[in-house]
């Protein structure tokens, strides 16, 4: 069973929020990950420094989170490597072929009310619906 836990939902998504409207504002960049990091290679001058920054806040961020007192979370070890391999290599191709990520059409574009974003993003739900039925129910790895 996975636990919901609704205060650090709202206060994570709150804080996704505002790094993608203070990314807009600052920089005039959508907070879409797979394209900013698609965009640092090759690096480009006066391009790359605000796409590290990006990432390494990311990084830091979630490090900051696990270790504030009375948050307690265990990894999740059970899944076999090619099974994350397989997953992590159609992530890297979807969001290629889609040209974003759920970040960017999610959070960014539904804001922005972009039709093709909202199309986007129930076909994130679907799939992601269809593919946490298929491993937890059919192939039991969770």
């Amino acid at each position: 069973m996975t636990l919901f836990t609704p205060v650090s939902a709202i206060i994570g998504g709150g804080l996704i929020g505002i790094s993608a409207v203070l990314l807009h504002w600052i920089a005039g960049r959508t907070a879409g990950s797979s394209g900013i990091l698609h965009g640092m290679f090759p690096p480009r001058k006066n391009d790359f420094l605000w796409r590290i920054l990006f990432f390494l806040g990311m990084m830091f961020g979630s490090q900051i989170y696990y270790f504030l007192p009375g948050i307690h979370f265990a990894m999740r070890t059970h899944y076999p490597i090619y099974l994350l391999i397989i997953a992590g290599f159609l992530v890297g191709v979807g969001t290629k072929a889609s040209a974003g990520c759920t970040g960017g059409y999610s959070i960014c574009g539904i804001a922005r009310m972009q039709k093709q974003a909202i199309i986007a993003t129930i076909l994130f739900f679907i799939f992601a619906a269809i593919t946490t039925y298929l491993i937890r129910h059919i192939w039991k790895f969770a």
